[in-house]
């Protein structure tokens, strides 16, 4: 195995602090970045615990992906400590729960912002370096949400991260070239074992909720989450999320999947991502750009 040196962002807690343990078992050094690493001193104590009793290569970093300027003092960090960064993983993202009409505009931008507009920062401070290697890899944590069944009072989150989805698959064609290889990693409506559903944000607007909470659509949201949760297998983990990363990152150059579902719920995003991404190879091979659907070696 080739060993890499890897960023993951939000990795504080949940996807992101499971898959950071897990690639720096596998051998890798991992730089686990955070927003406020001092705000969040019991996530950074169990990292540097981890990382001396399991003899492995995990540091916490600061990176708050709102601020062009965390972002691109933690890679200028990464590139001197380590030499180089091999891998990006964008995995920060923030989520809101309420009727959509509820949240102010602020909160709908600043949801975006997290999701969407903070990958774009985290690339320009990158990619210029990763793209001078020649070589890379691209892994977007992103949420079978944006095209599976989509349930009511996630609006916010759900398109942010059909936008972060859709800045993926343009990024993917145009870093091909570069050798830069992108996969797009799927996880379903995890209900248990992660904090996303406990942080998220609720909608500031209370008057407005309340017209949707105490009127019909009262005891919907319980529905909705407890619905959820019962579509889940007992024995759902979403350390497999954490597990499908480690296996990307150690597959051949050129041989990885550009989509990769981890949803035990099964709640249909493999069909329709299936489709589409079919579709989108076929018009690649139409306009004479199917060179872009794989990275250059």
């Amino acid at each position: 195995m080739m060993k890499q040196t890897i960023l993951i962002t939000g990795a504080s807690s949940g996807f992101g602090a499971m898959t950071a343990r897990a690639l720096a078992r596998a051998g890798h050094t991992v730089y686990a970045s955070m927003r406020d690493p001092s705000a969040r001193s019991a996530a950074v104590a169990a990292m540097e615990n981890f990382a001396r009793d399991e003899g492995v290569a995990l540091k916490t970093i600061a990176l708050d992906v709102t601020s062009d300027a965390s972002a691109q003092a933690a890679i200028q960090q990464i590139v001197t400590e380590a030499g180089q960064l091999d891998v990006l993983i964008h995995n920060a993202g923030h989520m809101g729960f309420g009727p959509a009409e509820a949240f102010s505009p602020e909160q709908l931008a600043q949801l975006y912002d997290v999701n969407v507009v903070g990958t774009q920062r985290v690339n320009r401070a990158a990619l210029p370096h990763m793209r001078s290697l020649g070589r890379g890899q691209m892994i977007w944590v992103g949420s079978s949400s944006t095209r599976g069944g989509t349930p009511p009072f996630l609006a916010p989150y759900f398109a942010a991260k059909a936008g972060m989805d859709a800045l993926a698959q343009s990024y993917a064609l145009e870093l091909a070239r570069f050798g830069i290889e992108t996969t797009i990693v799927v996880p379903g409506a995890f209900t248990k074992g992660t904090e996303h559903f406990h942080h998220a944000a609720a909608p500031a607007d209370t008057e407005r909720a309340g017209a949707y909470w105490s009127g019909p659509y009262a005891g919907a949201d319980q529905q909705a989450l407890k619905g959820l949760a019962s579509l889940e297998p007992a024995d759902a983990d979403p350390a497999e999320v954490a597990d499908a990363i480690v296996a990307l990152v150690a597959m051949p150059h050129g041989s990885r999947p550009f989509r990769v579902h981890i949803d035990p719920s099964d709640d249909g995003a493999a069909i329709v991502n299936g489709v589409a991404d079919r579709v989108r190879a076929q018009l690649m091979e139409r306009i004479g750009l199917a060179d872009l659907l794989h990275p250059k070696a």
